[in-house]
C-alpha cells in the first residue's frame, strides 16, 4: 500500500446537455477546515491519481479530488460530444460551490492543469494558488498523436497481471516507477467487468471529442491573466510540455516558478517525497493560519 488512509467519498449532481449525472469525488482532512485543495486529473485518470498527496497534505489541508465525468466512479455521459470544457468547468464549479469556502488551491495534471488555467484566469476567480502539472498554454501535436494512438480504445484482458503490464507500456513516460508503485496505479485505474475480464475504468466515449478536434488553440490570452502564485511541475523529458514552452510560462501572466524532474516524461504522477513535498510545501505557503 502506498497510502496508509482512506479518503471519505461522496457524490454531487452535475448537468451536461443531455441531463444531470452524479460525480464522485473524495476528501481528505479535517471536513471543517476552510484551507481547501481541489486535484484534478488528466485526460484519461481518475481522482485517486492524486491519494499520496492528498495523504501528504491532510494535516494543513482540507483536499477534494474528483472523478471527471466519464472516469473512475463517475457516471459516463449519455452523449459523448458532452466530454468538453463548458461541461468539466460546469462540474468544477459544483465542487467548489460544496466545498463551502471562498478561494481554493488548485492542482491540476495535463488537462487538470488546462482547465486549472482557465479557472485561474476568470474575473474574481477562486482560485488563490496553483500547480500546473505538466501542461502549458502551447500543446504539442506529438504528443497529442501519441496519446491518441491508446487513448479511448476499449482492451480487455484476462488477468490484473495482463493489464498492468499494458498499463505499464502506455504510460512509460510516468518514468520509473517501483512495482508497487505501478501496481497501485493499475489498481485505482481498472475495473473488473461481470465476465470476468479486466478494462479501464472509464468510458472509451470521452475520446470522441479528442479525436474529434485539432490542435487545440493557445492559451496564452488566459496564461497572461492569471494573478496567482503558481508554480509549474515538469517532466524533464515531457513531450507535451516542451522546456521552451514552460520557460515562456515563467517570463509571463503569473511567472511562476518551475520545478523539472529529469527521467520523467508526460506527466509526473506526484508519488515520490520529492515530486510532492515542492507541492505541498508551496500550497502551505498559501495557507489561512
Amino acid at each position: 500500500m502506498l497510502t496508509r488512509t482512506s479518503p471519505r467519498e461522496h457524490r454531487l449532481l452535475g448537468l451536461s446537455p443531455h441531463g444531470f449525472h452524479h460525480v464522485v469525488y473524495y476528501e481528505w482532512g479535517d471536513e471543517d477546515n476552510a484551507n481547501v485543495a481541489v486535484c484534478v486529473h488528466g485526460v484519461g485518470r481518475n481522482a485517486r491519481d492524486f491519494d499520496v498527496l492528498a495523504e501528504a497534505l491532510s494535516a494543513t489541508h482540507r483536499v477534494l479530488a474528483v472523478d471527471m465525468p466519464g472516469r473512475g466512479k463517475s457516471d459516463w455521459l449519455r452523449d459523448p460530444n458532452d466530454y468538453v470544457f463548458p461541461v468539466y468547468l460546469s462540474t468544477l464549479t459544483a465542487l467548489i460551490a460544496r466545498s463551502r469556502v471562498e478561494t481554493i488551491s488548485w492542482v491540476g495534471t495535463s488537462m487538470g492543469g488546462l482547465l486549472g488555467i482557465v479557472m485561474a484566469a476568470q474575473p474574481d476567480s477562486p482560485v488563490a494558488r496553483l500547480v500546473i502539472n505538466d501542461v502549458g498554454p502551447v500543446i504539442e501535436p506529438a504528443a497529442l498523436a501519441r496519446i491518441a494512438d491508446y487513448f479511448g480504445k476499449d482492451p480487455t484482458f484476462a488477468s490484473f497481471v495482463e493489464i498492468e503490464r499494458y498499463l505499464r507500456e502506455i504510460s512509460a513516460p510516468f518514468g520509473p516507477l517501483t512495482d508497487a508503485q505501478w501496481a497501485y496505479l493499475t489498481e485505482t485505474n481498472v475495473r473488473q467487468r461481470t465476465d470476468g475480464r479486466w478494462g479501464l475504468a472509464y468510458d472509451p466515449g470521452i475520446a470522441v471529442p479528442f479525436r474529434q478536434q485539432a490542435a487545440p488553440p493557445a492559451l496564452w490570452q488566459l496564461w497572461d491573466r492569471i494573478q496567482c502564485p503558481t508554480l509549474i511541475l515538469r517532466g524533464a523529458q515531457s513531450d507535451l510540455l516542451l522546456e521552451p514552452t514552460a520557460r515562456e510560462m515563467t517570463m509571463r501572466g503569473p511567472r511562476p516558478r518551475l520545478l523539472q524532474f529529469a527521467g520523467i516524461g508526460h506527466a509526473p504522477m506526484l508519488l515520490t517525497p520529492d515530486q510532492y513535498e515542492p507541492v505541498v510545501a508551496f500550497l502551505r505557503e498559501g495557507r489561512a493560519f
